[in-house]
């Protein structure tokens, strides 16, 4: 006789949306991944990605990581032969105890991102890395730290924006610089369409969720602090500044004024490219308000992406759109700042025996080329081979005999073919855990639905395990994870215990909708907006942000924009044949002017070249971008050996130290024309 039974859990990617899931199991053993019908966000349905791979290689031993693997061969090779665990955490405790002997703790690097983003998972073996004194690679710095940046100085947070149920209160919703459809596909089906307000995005890329808008304002890249502006000039002109507001709750106002003056509408179409009465009627729908604000995390990948998030920020606080019902700006709903839950405990920084010590992701490849910065380097959480910019670099340090590389991973990624020692982690459908989207205000419980498969165990306990191996003594490296749950669910959804979290899969934090910002009190120094910044100047940005765009590309290149695929998360789900299939060859598409003035045709097979490296793409051909840009999706793995990463050498934003992927510059031309 055969049992049927489900499990309630929660998508743990690095989405907005936060699915709900129902795992269908027969005999304890998992037979069929679907969307939980009962989930306010995915209402039954998951994105294809997800989909896809939860059903395949997710379920698919012959793709997992299985038992801990030893390199038998060249590093690059992926040559590898099974070991114990007890095998593996002797050999890496001796390593690293030699390392920390000798050289020291600090060249012990360890990156890490958002793999999972479950609140265990994503956090405790940080305990472990502060207690050896390790070298962090900065995860934001990888993806929206100039972000964080810029909207710290003008709100003093980045991580409270919003709350998406106040959509129904709001006339407008300006989504600048995100592409829900591939990114918060939910959003795009549901949240966005069944808001009563009008809808306007701005964004190079005409995305299915900018063909959707009610307008879309389509600026070249690099341009987006000189529309701002162009936009505020309109605001002031026309009345829609909120005077009251400002004088109340803002300072520098009275800087910012004069420096609108040049910026008109048709100054804002010479520097843009959006047409001077798209911007006059975005800024006359947004001033009107209520009015929210969705600050993508794409914006602020650009040379100038603090400045640029800095100058669109300043919207709601000109027009007084903050602080009431259907109005603010969002960039991330952290889970502490909106949900009060405690993740630095859970990360265990208090074990830390000196300062901290950390490098970007920008600098990485370099680092890691340097013994005496780099003995050993950990990799947890994310896929830097696919992932870090100067790729050929990068992956020419991870070939180091020397660098002790130990990578902890569901799968054989493409950094796992670099490693000493891969180690075998439980994927999120084997283990418990807290998950929540980064927009919607809620909670989920990721529950148990089979035990892991192999081997392979939670990070957790892996890092349990390397610290007792260490010889470790503090009692915080030990901790269960159902302690930390237990302690975290109950900051945020008090008297609620994970057995009913897991019941009901997700629950709201809060009957209503929040209003952030109410009291017009800011985390600043000020306490107030600053749209002046003394800090942002001590640190060499400048009191106010600047109308400023980046010139364009010259000598016949193409700015290169990489935004996510609908088919990828980061590099997540690249190794699934269904979402390969879906996937298809890797492509880049440019403006049927720019194809044409280069004699290239839509599938032939075209170079996009640089300083820093070439790749062999298929060409598509279509008005979706402006002319002078190149569009290509991230994320991909390395077939061939390589993927865009390859073109990217490492720009760093203005602020953050951050990733400026988004100024890369390429020149196309056929396969086999040489430079």
């Amino acid at each position: 006789m055969t049992e049927t039974d489900i499990v309630r859990t929660t998508c743990p990617r690095d989405c907005y949306d936060g699915c709900g899931i129902v795992v269908h199991r027969r005999d304890g053993r998992i037979r069929r991944v679907l969307g939980d019908p009962d989930h306010p966000v995915s209402r039954g349905g998951l994105c294809g990605k997800c989909a896809i791979a939860y059903n395949g290689a997710w379920l698919d031993p012959e793709r997992r990581v299985l038992r801990p693997l030893r390199r038998i061969g060249p590093k690059g090779a992926g040559q590898f032969a099974p070991a114990t665990w007890d095998e593996a955490l002797a050999a890496i405790a001796g390593r690293l105890g030699a390392i920390i002997d000798g050289p020291g703790a600090e060249t012990v690097v360890h990156a890490h991102y958002t793999g999972t983003c479950s609140i265990v998972a994503t956090n405790f073996p940080n305990r472990f890395f502060h207690r050896l004194g390790a070298t962090e690679v900065e995860p934001d710095t990888v993806c929206n730290n100039a972000g964080y940046a810029a909207l710290e100085y003008v709100y003093g947070t980045a991580v409270k924006g919003f709350d998406p149920r106040t959509a129904r209160d709001a006339a407008a919703i300006l989504v600048w610089g995100c592409n829900p459809s591939a990114s918060a596909p939910h959003a795009h089906r549901y949240w966005l369409p069944e808001a009563p307000g009008k809808k306007i995005v701005v964004d190079p890329v005409r995305h299915d969720t900018a063909q959707a808008a009610d307008l879309h304002l389509q600026p070249f890249p690099g341009s987006d602090a000189a529309l701002a502006f162009a936009m505020m000039h309109v605001l002031r002109r026309e009345g829609l500044v909120d005077a009251g507001y400002l004088a109340a709750h803002a300072v520098g106002w009275e800087e910012l004024s004069p420096r609108l003056d040049a910026c008109t509408p048709e100054w804002g179409e010479a520097e843009t490219g959006v047409p001077a009465a798209d911007i006059v009627a975005a800024a006359r729908l947004y001033g009107a308000g209520p009015s929210l604000l969705w600050i993508g995390q794409g914006l602020q990948r650009q040379p100038q992406g603090g400045n640029v998030v800095r100058s669109v920020a300043l919207l709601p606080a000109v027009t007084g759109n903050i602080g009431k019902p259907g109005a603010g700006v969002y960039y991330l709903n952290g889970k502490g700042a909106t949900r009060g839950m405690d993740l630095g405990a859970v990360g265990g920084a208090q074990l830390r025996r000196g300062p901290p010590q950390s490098i970007g992701h920008m600098g990485l490849a370099a680092h890691l080329a340097d013994p005496a910065k780099a003995q050993a380097f950990f990799c947890w959480n994310m896929n830097v081979a696919a992932s870090a910019p100067n790729q050929k670099a990068l992956l020419a340090a991870l070939s180091r005999e020397d660098l002790f590389t130990v990578v902890v991973d569901p799968f054989p990624t493409d950094t796992a073919r670099y490693a000493d020692w891969v180690l075998p982690a439980a994927t999120f459908l084997e283990f418990d855990d807290l998950a929540g989207s980064y927009f919607h205000i809620s909670l989920g419980a990721q529950a148990k639905a089979a035990e892991p498969m192999g081997e392979s165990l939670p990070n957790s306990e892996i890092f349990r395990r390397l610290a007792r191996a260490m010889g470790y003594e503090e009692p915080e490296l030990y901790e269960s994870d159902r302690s930390i749950i237990d302690r975290q669910l109950a900051l945020a959804l008090p008297g609620v215990g994970f057995d009913q979290l897991a019941a009901a899969g997700t629950m709201p934090v809060g009957k209503e909708a929040a209003v952030y910002f109410a009291d017009g009190r800011f985390p600043t120094p000020s306490g107030r907006i600053e749209i002046a910044s003394a800090a942002a100047e001590a640190a060499g940005h400048g009191r106010l942000p600047s109308p400023v765009a980046d010139a364009r590309p010259a000598g016949g290149r193409l700015r290169l924009l990489t935004p996510a695929s609908r088919w990828l998360m980061n590099s997540s789900y690249g190794n699934d044949a269904g979402v390969a299939g879906k996937l298809g060859p890797a492509f880049v598409t440019l403006h049927p002017d720019d194809a044409a003035e280069r004699g290239l045709a839509a599938g032939e097979r075209v170079t996009l070249r640089n300083e820093t490296g070439s790749l062999s793409l298929e060409l598509a051909v279509a008005p979706v971008v402006p002319r002078g840009v190149a569009l290509s999706d991230k994320s991909r793995w390395l077939a061939g050996g390589a993927n865009v990463n390859i073109l990217n050498p490492g720009l760093v934003s203005d602020m953050g130290r951050s990733t400026a992927l988004h100024g890369v510059e390429v020149e196309v031309v056929r396969s086999g024309v040489s430079a």
